[in-house]
């Protein structure tokens, strides 16, 4: 493919999204609008991606760079296996530049202000900010379609050592085209695109036609800097279009193709909290019918949120109202219970997650991890660092933070583990805790195998109970135990006979 240069309009200030936010920084399955471009950019390997901003832009920018940085950071390094997840091949030698529009007087003089920064000698792709669901395969098809129309129609106007390319637009169709762009098609020769007509400048008769302008459009860049530059405001909003650009195509000579699609969701911008929303619920649909095309058993493919990257096995089985944040790897055999959150985990073959269980990875480099065969919840919480070896039971009300639990480990009630290394076949007995803080620092509890700590117990960090070790029930550890004792350090019990429990004063 040619070198691709891709602008990113983001300048506008979404008035109808009546929040302070810019509007391409409100989230789609937690990720920015403006992040979902962004990524589809990077997947066509632009070599640069210049976005224009205008309304809050130093907020844009700065959400634009950290979300920029982080995607080709996390691809660099590679997912939660270590092995690259994406296009890093030339993804991360993409360059991000900044164009301002201010004042913003139309699309077309959006582009107007990034020309100057774009590249000689290759195509520039035009895509909207908060338009975030259009695939890299249906761009990759645009790019083509520009490259092949131009190659076999276009030799008398191409300067030499130009790219042959034709002005190549994303057009859906729709039975609801009110506010989009018609396309005017040659009336002696419908292969021919002559014209887009907004909405406010179209006659009755052209508001019939059911063809609409994405806002999509590739050409080479020498000649979409000359079309841009030439633009007229001379029109019903006193605005620069871009779409004007079609009449600069045609009076050069320079075929204009088209890219029909009959997928709304694609294109489909968000101007409303109610748009987001409808998006939101549209892009979550989607998401589960491609997670059952793969065998995934969802109880209700209405009431489940991917808000990330999620990665199932065979025979996964998925409840109501589970969440998927980050990056979430899901191995055979799987049951997830209703109303789950998880996030940035690894989760291996035949575990088992019972309802309301919380697990919140660090990051896809630094996930939770729950063995094989595990049985976590229900109500259970493992925070970062948590890592369940195989057969590990968590119970109801447990948390588990930066703690290895070995194999057959057992934690099922009421309990908080904290900085500690449990070894295999540990019990850890009901409102049993680590005292890993001591007001300043953190420190580490050491249980070695075949250890049963008693109910209700605490044990004061630093510390290590010996292999084969029990602790009594209520008990409070403050030094190591020894291999095989019995431990224990409550108070003798002690009975007063014929006490009496103070009586409430009468007032």
């Amino acid at each position: 493919m040619m070198p691709i240069d891709v602008v990113i309009m983001a300048a506008g200030k979404g008035t109808r999204m009546k929040s302070k936010i810019p509007k391409v920084l409100h989230t789609l399955g937690a990720k920015p609008l403006l992040g979902h471009v962004i990524e589809a950019a990077l997947g066509l390997l632009a070599r640069k991606i210049v976005l224009i901003t205008g309304h809050e832009s130093d907020w844009v920018r700065q959400g634009a760079v950290s979300f920029f940085e982080q995607h080709l950071n996390t691809d660099s390094k590679g997912g939660l296996d270590g092995a690259s997840n994406g296009a890093s091949n030339g993804v991360s030698k993409a360059k991000l530049e900044f164009a301002l529009q201010m004042p913003q007087l139309g699309t077309g003089h959006a582009v107007q202000q990034a020309a100057p920064l774009l590249d000689n000698g290759g195509l520039t792709l035009i895509l909207s900010g908060d338009v975030p669901l259009t695939q890299v395969q249906t761009l990759k098809s645009l790019v083509q379609a520009s490259v092949s129309c131009g190659s076999s129609n276009l030799t008398q106007t191409s300067k030499p050592g130009s790219p042959v390319c034709a002005l190549s637009l994303l057009t859906l169709n729709t039975k609801n085209p009110f506010g989009y762009g018609r396309v005017i098609r040659d009336s002696k020769d419908s292969t021919k695109i002559i014209a887009i007509v907004e909405e406010k400048d179209a006659t009755p008769e052209q508001k019939k036609i059911t063809e609409v302008y994405t806002g999509v459009l590739v050409a080479a860049t020498e000649d979409l800097r000359r079309w841009v530059n030439g633009l007229s405001n001379n029109n019903a909003q006193n605005e620069y279009y871009l779409t004007d650009v079609v009449k600069g195509a045609v009076a050069d000579g320079v075929p204009v193709s088209a890219l029909s699609i009959d997928e709304p969701l694609e294109v489909m911008g968000v101007n409303s909290p109610a748009q987001l929303a409808e998006l939101e619920r549209a892009y979550q649909l989607k998401q589960a019918h491609s997670l059952m095309q793969t065998g995934v058993r969802l109880k209700d493919p209405t009431r489940i949120d991917i808000r990330g990257a999620l990665d199932c096995g065979p025979d996964v089985e998925i409840d109501v109202n589970c969440v998927f944040k980050g990056t979430v790897k899901v191995g055979s055999q799987v049951r997830i219970g209703p109303n789950c959150v998880i996030e940035h985990a690894v989760i291996e073959d035949g575990a088992v997650l019972e309802a309301y269980t919380h697990i919140e990875g660090e990051s896809s480099l630094k996930p939770v991890r729950v063995g094989a065969l595990a049985k976590v919840g229900p109500f259970a919480r493992l925070r970062p660092g948590a890592v369940l070896g195989t057969d590990v039971h968590v119970g109801n009300f447990v948390e588990i933070k930066n703690s290895t639990l070995a194999a057959g480990a057992k934690a099922n009630h009421l309990a908080y583990v904290g900085d500690a290394v449990l070894g295999e076949r540990v019990n850890f007995g009901a409102g049993a805790i680590t005292a890993n803080y001591d007001g300043a620092n953190k420190h580490q509890t050491v249980i070695e195998q075949d250890v049963h700590i008693g109910s209700n117990s605490v044990l004061v960090a630093p510390v290590k109970i010996g292999a084969s070790g029990t602790v009594g029930a209520g008990s409070t550890i403050t030094k190591d135990t020894p291999p095989g004792a019995l431990t224990i350090t409550r108070a003798k019990q002690t009975s007063i006979a014929n006490w009496t429990r103070p009586v409430k004063e009468k007032k």
